[in-house]
């Protein structure tokens, strides 16, 4: 065999060796003419265009997206479409005005401090007022996630943990040490919860948001360190849009991994293909949002221990439901430090842990991955000067009531509630399954844990959607493909709120499919014209005229679109 190899060489040689000769010649013959700087010049100047075409190839997606965006860019400035996209626009504008100031009708807005100071039974007069604005029954269950633990029990405990401590700041934990104790505490019950050993650590932050961008500006400055130039995280596509953000802060590149259409996991094959020397950070959801699945946590570390990359897992939906859910009855998928390769997690104690809203956290293996996510200035004049998480000053009476909410439920108060949930869950995706013309996403009922997807063949799904709405009803739309969900909380689990939802479906779905092509209403109307629109920037244009409607001190104006 060796002789054969070596037989092939020496013909390969034989052939190679007159080409090669001809050409040195030939170049050698062409340079010998010009000046030594002139060759300089040449071999500078092809080095920076081989340089070009190196980068080109290898951001080839991203050059492409940013010739789509100036594509589009410049067809809008066009003369002949110009008018006609600032006409929508205006319209789309006072539409969204509309929808989100419907509730304001008779109304008017504060612009300046009072002249004469209001007493305590005025502004709880004005409080009472504006609690009567909204119509959606979500103390009845009829919302999709939003609220989680809104007992009058716990309600009545937080409050009076927040008038104890509304005031304190544990940036200076020296003034306020019982609300460091009790951040501590809660770091140390969750890493717990997740199977982290002593050396194990993390901080709490402000929400689900904070926590993932924290986490990829760790592993950003990370990377940094051990010398990557361009980091980049690999990340599945029904991870949260959160990773989105993360990367536009912090200029980290994206490479995100299709799903499996069937189990709606990540494709693994493609995640292993997309990782290179500039990976920061994998990325996997316990659970994703869009249709409530697992991704194969375990499958993820793997790659994460053998290509040396850190690995976090999004647990803000599922945080305080899978570390319960053997105890409760159920099996549960690898998902935490038990799995070789996890290095971080990140869990919402506002969803089910039940906590008031603007507290989460989040999770390292040891603190050589946590010290990155810190900041500290060690030449202000002000004096030395760190923080831990974005925020420097942050509301203890989170952090206390937080903690007041977890010793007050415990281990039997969490477990009890994750039954309740994963129950009701399951019996919607049962009863939903057996209604002719709805499908759920993925169809196996016994992966569902809190979120139950649904969507059709037969119809518009998003007149469901709409027709639900007038009976009360406000589920979560989601696009690409069609469908709409319902994230489950305890609200969902009282008495009589699944077997409703139920029925009402069953009635929606026979009304709609009495004319499956009528008119569509304004979700299915919304979504339908997203889905057909190109030019990405345009949703992103409408996107921010909703959030300047929603800051927006001016009374409705009644001009016409």
């Amino acid at each position: 065999m060796l002789e054969l190899i070596s037989y092939y060489i020496t013909e390969a040689a034989e052939i190679v060796q007159p080409i090669y000769t001809k050409a040195e010649l030939c170049i050698n013959e062409h340079f010998s003419r010009r000046r030594p700087l002139e060759i300089i010049v040449i071999s500078c100047i092809g080095l920076l265009i081989l340089q070009y075409i190196w980068n080109f190839l290898c951001n080839f997606e991203d050059n492409l997206q940013r010739m789509k965006l100036k594509f589009f860019r410049m067809a809008r400035n066009a003369p002949i479409l110009r008018e006609k996209i600032a006409k929508k626009m205006k319209e789309a504008r006072h539409d969204i005005e509309l929808s989100v100031k419907k509730f304001d009708k008779g109304s008017t807005y504060v612009e300046r401090l009072p002249a004469k100071p209001l007493n305590k039974k005025e502004v709880a007069e004005k409080l009472t007022s504006y609690s009567k604005m909204g119509q959606l029954q979500w103390k009845d269950g009829f919302v999709s996630g939003a609220v989680y633990g809104a007992t009058q029990e716990l309600g009545e405990l937080v409050t009076e943990v927040f008038s104890r401590h509304a005031f304190s700041n544990p940036l200076h934990a020296d003034v306020f040490p019982d609300i460091r104790k009790m951040e501590a505490e809660i770091v140390r019950m969750v890493c717990n919860m997740f199977h982290g050993d002593e050396a194990s650590c993390g901080t709490t932050t402000s929400g689900g948001t904070e926590s993932l961008m924290l986490a990829c500006k760790a592993y950003r400055d990370l990377a940094i360190d051990r010398g990557v130039r361009a980091p980049e995280m690999v990340i599945p596509v029904t991870a949260h849009c959160a990773f989105d953000k993360a990367a536009q802060y912090f200029t980290i590149k994206m490479r995100k991994i299709p799903i499996d259409p069937v189990t709606k996991q990540v494709n693994l094959r493609a995640m292993r293909r997309a990782i290179n020397k500039n990976t920061c950070m994998l990325i996997g959801s316990a659970p994703n949002y869009p249709y409530g699945v697992i991704d194969q946590i375990d499958k993820i570390g793997a790659l994460g221990v053998k290509y040396g990359i850190p690995v976090h897992v999004d647990s803000c939906l599922g945080g305080f439901l899978l570390p319960f859910l053997e105890e409760a009855g159920f099996k549960a998928p690898p998902f935490d430090f038990r799995v070789d390769g996890v290095t971080s997690i990140s869990c919402d104690t506002h969803k089910y842990g039940y906590a008031p809203k603007g507290s989460s956290v989040l999770m390292y293996r040891n603190k050589d991955y946590r010290r990155f996510q810190y900041f500290a200035a060690a030449d202000w004049p002000g004096g030395v000067y760190a923080s831990a998480t974005f925020a420097g000053s942050r509301p203890g009476s989170l952090i206390a009531a937080c903690w007041a909410t977890m010793m007050f439920l415990g281990q039997p108060g969490y477990v009890k509630a994750t039954r309740e949930i994963v129950n009701t869950a399951r019996k919607l995706a049962s009863e939903f399954s057996k209604i002719k013309h709805l499908r759920l996403v993925p169809e196996d009922p016994d992966v569902v844990i809190n979120v139950v997807t649904i969507a059709s063949d037969d119809f518009n799904i998003y007149r469901l959607s709409d027709t639900l709405n007038t009976k009360g009803w406000a589920l979560n739309p989601l696009q690409f493909p069609p469908c709409i969900h319902i994230c489950l909380t305890n609200l969902h689990a009282m008495k009589g709120v699944a077997e409703k939802l139920i029925q009402d479906v069953k009635t929606c779905v026979d009304d709609i499919m009495k004319t499956p092509n009528a008119a569509i209403g304004s979700t299915a109307a919304m979504y339908g014209a997203v889905a057909t629109i190109p030019d990405r920037s345009i949703i992103s244009d409408i996107a921010f005229a909703y959030l300047d409607a929603c800051l927006d001190s001016q009374p409705m104006r009644e001009e016409t679109k």
